[in-house]
C-alpha cells in the first residue's frame, strides 16, 4: 500500500497532505485496537477450534456464564432460580423462581435464550410470565416455592412447590390448569412426614410423556438417614392415566450421599435417570454431583412405613460427573469453596445435541437473592454412551 500512496504522490502533488493524514488515521487505529487487547470471550467458555477439558470420562466442560447474576428484568429481581427446562426449541428454556425474595414477590419463571454449541454463549433474558392461582391472583412467595419444572408435550407447565409440597400444571400464560394429588406422607408435618424445606426439590418429564417423576430432597421422618449421614430419599413416579392426568403410581428407594440432598432429576427414559445431590458445609463450600440411576428391577417401595426396615435395597446409581472436577476457568466466588466453580446448583436439564452427537447437560445456581452467591449457569457435553 505504501508503494501506491507513493506512485499517487507523484503524479497528484495536492494530495501529499491528505496520504499522510490518512496512514496518521490508520496507525493510529491499529495502535487503539493493540492497547484494548482483542475482543473477549464468553467467561469460562472453550475457545473455538481447542478440545473442550473433561470434568470426567465422557463429560466436557462447555464453559460458564455469570450474565444472569444480580439482574434486574421489567421490574423483577433475577434470583432465586431453581428450576431450569429446556423447551426442544432452539437455545431456548424456562426458569423457575422460588420463594424471594421477599414474602410478597410474585411467583414466576423467565424464558431464557442459553447458546449452546462448541462452548457457552451468553445467556440472555427473554421474558417473565407470573404463575396465578385458579382466581387468576398471582402465587407469591408465601404460598409458593417453585423448585421444580418440566414442560409438556402440549407446552404446559408441570411445576413443584416444596411449601406444602404440590405439584402444579399451568398453561404457558403462567395460568393454573390443575393440582396433581400428592401421597399423605410427602406433606410436611404434622400432615405427613416432610421436612419443611426438604420436599419437592425436583421434576421431571419422561421423553415419551407417561412418567413424571419427583423426590424428597431430604428424608422423610420414617425413613431417616443411616449412621453416615446418607438420606434415605423416595423417588415418586407419577403416571399419566389420561390425556395429561397424572395419578401417583410407584415409589423407589434411593440413597443419597452423605449430608447430600436431591435437588433435581432429569428423565432420560421411564427407568433411566440423571439425579443432582448438593450439600453445602459451612468453611467448605458446595458439593454437587451428577449421578445416573437405574430404575429397572427396581422394587415399588409405596407400602413399605419406613426405608430403615431390614432387607430393603437402593435403586443402583453411578457418579457421572462432581462438578469439582471441571476446571475453573476463571471462574470466582464471594464464598470459600475447593473449586471457584461450585455454588448452590439447583437445575439440571438437558440441552440440545451438540455436533459429534454429544449432548449438552446444563447446570444452574440458585443464589437465593444473597450477596454472598451467585447466579452462574454452566454447560457440559456429554458423550451418548454415558447417557445409555
Amino acid at each position: 500500500m505504501m508503494q501506491d500512496g507513493q506512485a499517487r504522490s507523484g503524479s497528484r502533488p495536492q494530495t501529499r497532505m491528505v496520504v499522510p493524514l490518512v496512514l496518521l488515521a490508520i496507525l493510529l487505529t491499529a495502535a487503539g485496537l493493540a492497547l484494548a487487547g482483542p475482543v473477549a470471550p464468553q467467561a469460562g467458555a472453550a475457545q473455538p477450534g481447542t478440545e473442550a477439558p473433561e470434568c470426567a470420562t465422557g463429560v466436557d466442560f462447555l464453559g460458564f456464564s455469570d450474565a444472569l447474576n444480580k439482574r434486574t428484568y421489567e421490574g423483577t429481581s433475577v434470583g432465586g432460580l431453581s428450576a431450569l427446562a429446556y423447551t426442544g426449541r432452539q437455545s431456548t428454556y424456562y426458569s423457575l423462581v422460588d420463594n424471594g425474595p421477599t414474602a410478597s414477590s410474585e411467583a414466576r419463571f423467565y424464558t431464557l435464550r442459553i447458546p449452546v454449541k462448541d462452548g457457552l454463549g451468553t445467556p440472555e433474558i427473554l421474558d417473565v410470565t407470573t404463575l396465578k392461582d385458579a382466581s387468576g391472583q398471582a402465587f407469591t412467595a408465601s404460598n409458593f416455592d417453585g423448585e421444580g419444572l418440566a414442560i409438556t408435550r402440549r407446552g404446559d407447565l408441570l411445576a413443584s412447590s416444596e411449601t406444602e409440597p404440590e405439584v402444579r400444571r399451568f398453561d404457558a400464560d403462567g395460568n393454573l390448569i390443575e393440582e396433581l394429588p400428592v401421597p399423605q406422607k410427602f406433606k410436611v408435618a404434622p400432615e405427613g412426614e416432610g421436612q419443611r424445606n426438604q420436599t419437592f426439590e425436583s421434576l421431571a418429564l419422561a421423553p415419551n410423556g407417561r412418567s413424571l417423576f419427583t423426590a424428597n430432597e431430604g428424608f422423610l421422618l420414617a425413613d431417616g438417614e443411616t449412621a453416615d449421614g446418607s438420606d434415605r430419599i423416595r423417588i415418586l413416579r407419577y403416571e399419566d392415566r389420561g390425556p395429561g392426568s397424572f395419578e401417583p403410581a410407584e415409589e423407589f428407594f434411593y440413597l443419597a450421599d452423605p449430608n447430600l440432598g436431591v435437588v433435581e432429576i432429569v428423565a432420560l427414559s421411564e427407568d433411566e435417570l440423571l439425579v443432582l445431590e448438593r450439600g453445602f458445609r459451612s468453611g467448605v463450600g458446595n458439593t454437587v454431583r451428577v449421578y445416573r440411576v437405574s430404575l429397572e428391577g427396581a422394587e415399588d417401595v409405596s407400602d413399605e412405613p419406613s426405608l430403615a426396615a431390614p432387607g430393603l435395597e437402593p435403586v443402583e446409581k453411578e457418579l457421572l460427573v462432581d462438578l469439582a472436577d471441571c476446571p475453573s476457568s476463571g471462574a470466582t466466588t464471594p464464598g470459600t469453596q475447593a473449586n471457584p466453580l461450585l455454588d448452590n446448583y439447583e437445575s439440571l436439564t438437558l440441552g440440545p445435541r451438540l455436533p459429534g452427537g454429544r449432548r449438552s447437560l446444563l447446570l444452574q445456581s440458585d443464589d437465593n437473592f444473597s450477596a454472598g452467591q451467585v447466579t452462574r449457569v454452566v454447560a457440559l457435553g456429554v458423550e451418548n454412551g454415558q447417557l445409555r
